[in-house]
């Protein structure tokens, strides 16, 4: 499914020009930090294609991210550590990835729009369920939480070798639960989620 702008178009309407999307990345992973990116497109250069990152395949999550960073107004991506999501839950570590994203932008926004959440900035914001399948500023931002999670996911699978980060990204497949039953958790394991506890207790 092919994202619109008519949301985007409606708020310029309204008087604000400067409209991000927000959106994260990895919040179901047992493994790693949680990713979200800000996004504002600029009208004058759109990104054709944009769509869910879910759907799209690797490549083509990786071009699109490339011509985003090329054409957006302003981009950022930021993350918050396991350690912190173990601390205030996965909901609340979203929540402070996707406020630090809004802070990192180069060039402030005054409108958010972001998938499912609101966040803890004095700024006018709509929280939209879906959104990342139906407003393109936040399937722009989904693409690079995930494209730059991914990417991290990559590099840490070679600093703890055997557990498959670079197949499956922290997610709890069958493949990532064998391999903590196996090996039992790293330091980067979200020891709040019960499989990691799990795997914890009996590695004790």
């Amino acid at each position: 499914m092919r994202c619109t702008g008519s949301l985007e178009d409606s708020v310029r309407r309204l008087g604000f020009a400067s409209i991000a999307g927000v959106d994260e990345a990895g919040r179901g992973c047992l493994f790693g930090p949680v990713f979200a990116a800000a996004v504002i497109l600029s009208p004058d250069s759109p990104v054709p294609g944009l769509a869910d990152s879910k759907t799209l395949s690797p490549g083509r999550r990786s071009q699109l991210a490339g011509l985003i960073r090329q054409r957006a107004a302003a981009w950022a991506v930021a993350s918050a550590s396991p350690s912190e999501i173990d601390r205030i839950n996965i909901r609340e570590a979203s929540r402070l990835a996707m406020r630090r994203a809004v802070e990192a932008l180069p060039a402030p926004a005054d409108y958010l729009l972001i998938d499912a959440l609101t966040i803890d900035l004095p700024l006018p914001q709509q929280a939209i369920i879906k959104g990342d399948a139906q407003v393109t500023a936040i399937a722009a931002a989904s693409i690079l939480a995930k494209v730059d999670r991914d990417a991290c996911l990559d590099q840490l699978s070679l600093e703890y070798p055997g557990y498959g980060f670079e197949r499956h990204k922290g997610y709890p497949t069958e493949d990532h639960r064998d391999a903590l039953r196996r090996l039992g958790p790293t330091p980067l394991h979200r020891r709040s989620y019960a499989p990691v506890r799990e795997a914890l207790q009996q590695s004790l």
